[in-house]
């Protein structure tokens, strides 16, 4: 499917039926591809709609029109275009960010937002130089691999994730490629988080690298007051291809949560453990997640 914003027609996958509709925004580097496992155990249950945002994966490029606003509007019109009455946002890692900067809107329909592994809201503590670095670091498949291998996931993935991670990340549009490490993860969007009235899980890998959970406590959940934080234990920074069976699993219970009216939980701004029993874990974040929407 072809849905276009500004003038870029951007990839749209839809898989899937019931409310609410789960709507999946990829990191830099990936593509709507990068959900396909977690969508798998989520279509069942869900409509799931995941894009292409501009100049990744069958999305064309566009020569300007990079920042976070433009890739918040781009999100948006998907989400008008397909006239969605009750959505999740799910968003990873630069992703992550553009959700922030698009639930701070308050749009029509959004009942919550799940950030998995988030580029927080302040600029990336990372100096220029670096920064200049990563604008190559998906320029050639041996640059990809020590990419994923040193930073993304360094417990390594599934051979044909890794193949997966690679055709997208040499699919990427050189100004897409520039725009995220040299303007876009230095973009200050930390007073609009204020904004944010709906319930908020944030999800982080023990092992990320990128953007960790001792970042997160500090840069985003200090600034949402009803968020709540997931820790997977042995998770680095994709986890949508390194846990994503785990991820499904929040995922439902989020949702889960957020719609249903009979659960409640003492409010606070904290963490959730993990059970080790998936049907005690799913219930315990529904309760959370139910009490949170009651409060907001």
């Amino acid at each position: 499917m072809k849905i276009v914003s500004n003038g870029v027609q951007l990839h749209v996958e839809q898989r899937g039926a019931g409310a609410p509709a789960l709507v999946f925004l990829h990191y830099w580097g990936g593509s709507s591809h990068t959900w396909r496992h977690v969508i798998d155990a989520l279509a069942l249950s869900h409509r799931t709609i995941a894009l292409d945002q501009r100049g990744w994966g069958r999305s064309p490029a566009a020569t300007t029109g990079y920042a976070l606003e433009d890739l918040a509007n781009d999100a948006q019109a998907v989400i008008n275009e397909l006239d969605l009455e009750s959505y999740i946002l799910v968003g990873h890692s630069m992703g992550g960010k553009v959700s922030q900067l698009l639930a701070s809107r308050r749009p029509r329909g959004l009942i919550g937002l799940v950030l998995v592994a988030p580029a927080p809201p302040s600029p990336m503590a990372v100096p220029l130089d670096v920064r200049q670095g990563m604008v190559h670091a998906y320029d050639t498949r041996e640059s990809i691999i020590a990419t994923v291998k040193q930073v993304l996931a360094p417990g390594s993935l599934a051979p044909e994730d890794l193949e997966a991670v690679i055709t997208d990340s040499l699919a990427g549009a050189p100004a897409a490629k520039r725009a995220w490490p040299l303007e876009g993860s230095q973009e200050d969007i930390s007073a609009a988080l204020s904004r944010i009235n709906v319930p908020v899980l944030v999800v982080s890998g023990e092992d990320d690298r990128v953007d960790p959970p001792a970042v997160l406590r500090r840069e985003l959940l200090s600034r949402i007051s009803q968020a709540q934080l997931v820790v997977l234990p042995g998770v680095g920074h994709l986890s949508p291809l390194e846990a994503p069976a785990q991820l499904a699993t929040i995922i439902t219970a989020f949702a889960l949560g957020v719609t249903k009216q009979g659960l409640s939980l003492p409010p606070g701004n904290g963490e959730v453990a993990l059970s080790p029993c998936i049907d005690c874990g799913v219930m315990r974040l529904a309760a959370l997640s139910a009490g949170r929407a009651r409060k907001s």
